[in-house]
C-alpha cells in the first residue's frame, strides 16, 4: 500500500489536509497529515533547521514501512519535502511539490532579515495569531477560491503557537535545493496556482523544467492555498499522478 504523507505551510498544521485524508484513504492509500515539530501535538526540535525537522519526518517517514511513500508538501511543505528526499532519498518514492518553490525567494542574509522583520513584526506589537491570520488569510486566495477553505486556513493558523512561527519563520530564509533538482530521480508532481503570488506558477514551471521527467499542473484561478481553496481540483491533480505511476 502506498503511503501519502502531508507536510504543510507555515501557517498550516495537521488540519490542512482535512479534505485530503478521508478522500484518499477511501481510495486505498495511507494517508497521513504530519504535524512538523513544534505545531500540533509534536515536540519541537533544536536546533530548529531544517537538518532536524527533516530528521523528524524521516522517522515517520520509516515507521510506515508498508509500501512505497509518497510526500505531498504544501509551501514550507515543499521545502521540507525536497530536503528530505536529498538527506533520505531511500525512503522516498515520490514527490508532489506544491504551491512551493526550490529555494527561498530572496538573496542575501540583508533580504532574509527584512522578511524575518516583517513576518514578525506583528508579534512584536502585540498582535496574536488570530490576528495575524486574519489579515493574511484573505490575501492568500484566488478568483476561484472557496471561501470556505479560506476561513478554515485562517483558523489553522491561528492556533500555530507563535514561538513555533518565529522558528518556522526564520526557517524558510535558510533554505536552497535549486542544485539539487536535477537530481531528483523519482517520480515528482508539481501543482501551481494561476492566482498564486508567493510561489508564482512561472517560477514553479521553470522548476519543474530542472527535474527530469517531472510533470506540472496549473490551478486555474487557485491562490497559495489550493489544497483547502480548490481540495477537488487539488484532489484529482494528485491521484492522476500516482495513478499514472502505478503510486
Amino acid at each position: 500500500m502506498t503511503s501519502l504523507v502531508f507536510l504543510h505551510g507555515v501557517g498550516g498544521g495537521h488540519h490542512a489536509w482535512d479534505a485530503q485524508l478521508p478522500y484518499f484513504a477511501a481510495l486505498g492509500y495511507g494517508a497521513h497529515s504530519w504535524d512538523q515539530p513544534g505545531y500540533g501535538a509534536s515536540a519541537s526540535v533544536a536546533p530548529y533547521d531544517l537538518e532536524q525537522v527533516s530528521a523528524a519526518l524521516v522517522r515517520l517517514v520509516v515507521a510506515l514501512d508498508d509500501g512505497p511513500v509518497v510526500l505531498v508538501g504544501h509551501s514550507m511543505g515543499g521545502f521540507v519535502a525536497q530536503e528530505t528526499y536529498a538527506r533520505h532519498p531511500a525512503h522516498i518514492k515520490g514527490l508532489a511539490l506544491c504551491f512551493t518553490s526550490p529555494a527561498f525567494g530572496g538573496t542575501g542574509s540583508a533580504f532574509a532579515r527584512q522578511f524575518i522583520e516583517e513576518r514578525l513584526r506583528p508579534l512584536g506589537e502585540g498582535r496574536n495569531m488570530a490576528e495575524i491570520a486574519a489579515k493574511l488569510m484573505p490575501t492568500m486566495g484566488g478568483t476561484r477560491s472557496e471561501p470556505g477553505g479560506l476561513a478554515h486556513a485562517e483558523r489553522i493558523m491561528a492556533g500555530v503557537p507563535p514561538e513555533t512561527y518565529r522558528k518556522a519563520v526564520a526557517l524558510l530564509t535558510t533554505f536552497d535545493r535549486r542544485a539539487q533538482l536535477p537530481k531528483i530521480s523519482i517520480p515528482t508532481l508539481l501543482v501551481a496556482g494561476s492566482d498564486d503570488r508567493v510561489a508564482p506558477a512561472p517560477v514553479m514551471e521553470r522548476m519543474a523544467k530542472m527535474i527530469p521527467g517531472a510533470e506540472f499542473v496549473v490551478l486555474e484561478g487557485c491562490g497559495h492555498l489550493g489544497p483547502m481553496d480548490q481540495p477537488e481540483a487539488f484532489n484529482a491533480a494528485v491521484l492522476s499522478f500516482l495513478q499514472r505511476h502505478r503510486l
